[in-house]
């Protein structure tokens, strides 16, 4: 029973990562129809900032909001500079242009700053565990966890409550209508950048506390898991990226504690053979959206 609870929670910490980037690109498909790509670039270039606030004698207390504000200013940046030219596109199309995104940034940061890996402090408690009976939990789980469930019911309470969520939620259901009812598009795709963005921006301030380093290729497996994560949750469904995010970090974690020590490093290849098995039953995810018209 120890173990399980303790594997819960990591998996739940490693899951609130996921789902928060999850949750981010199932905000700009419900509203583009566009499977972003180019969303882990939000974690390399803030990265990047990171490492260079470090140098400059910042501490994780100024880096943290530093990192959430990059994220929004370079998700705003790259609908700006790529994705408003092709809104009108096919699916395709988008696929594509996200893709090239991610090569010209990844390329960019090779060329001009380097290969090589940039290591920074990782805060002095992120290895604190806490202690409740004969169970151990790790203070960076729990500190993941509740900022992330706050920035999930705050996220809620803009969709639900404010008109920039209703005018979202109306562009996600049937972007047409909407625009027939008054809704802005260039608003309301600039807002889902920004939010999306923010979210990126959460995620990567614990992506890197955690590993302590970036490079030019750094956004590429959070961004597969974000990915992941919003495909098991059913494409377009907010509640269900959040899900599916939890159920991707789960997943991970009992199955690494479970499997034997031999195999061990097989574990994302066990994790595609569950999600695998999941769409063969449930080809739509964990939760199945109605396909909306796109813009």
């Amino acid at each position: 029973m120890t173990e399980f609870v303790q594997n819960l929670v990591d998996g739940l910490g490693r899951g609130s990562i996921y789902a928060l980037l999850a949750l981010g690109i199932a905000v700009i498909f419900g509203v583009m129809h566009l499977l972003n790509f180019a969303h882990g670039e939000l974690i390399t270039v803030s990265g990047y900032v990171a490492y260079w606030a470090f140098t400059h004698g910042a501490s994780w207390v100024w880096i943290a909001p530093l990192v959430v504000v990059v994220s929004i200013a370079v998700s705003l940046a790259i609908e700006q500079v790529a994705f408003r030219w092709v809104r009108g596109a096919p699916d395709f199309t988008l696929l594509l242009t996200s893709f090239g995104v991610h090569y010209v940034v990844e390329a960019t940061f090779l060329m001009y700053v380097s290969a090589n890996v940039k290591t920074f402090n990782r805060p002095d408690w992120i290895t604190r565990t806490l202690h409740a009976g004969s169970i151990t939990f790790e203070l960076f789980d729990i500190v993941v966890i509740a900022v992330t469930l706050v920035a999930l019911a705050a996220t809620a309470l803009v969709l639900q409550r404010t008109m920039f969520g209703m005018a979202l939620r109306a562009a996600a259901d049937d972007f047409d209508v909407a625009r027939l009812m008054g809704v802005r598009s260039n608003r309301v795709i600039r807002g889902a950048f920004a939010l999306a963005g923010a979210l990126a921006g959460i995620a990567a301030v614990f992506w890197l506390m955690r590993a302590g380093q970036t490079t030019p290729g750094a956004g590429i497996t959070p961004m597969l898991k974000g990915v992941l994560a919003a495909l098991v949750g059913g494409l377009g469904s907010l509640r269900g990226a959040v899900i599916g995010g939890f159920a991707l970090g789960i997943a991970e974690v009992f199955l690494r504690s479970r499997l034997p020590d031999v195999v061990t490093g097989l574990t994302d290849g066990f994790v595609f053979v569950l999600i695998a098995v999941l769409f063969i039953f449930r080809p739509g995810g964990l939760i199945t959206v109605r396909r909306a018209e796109r813009v």
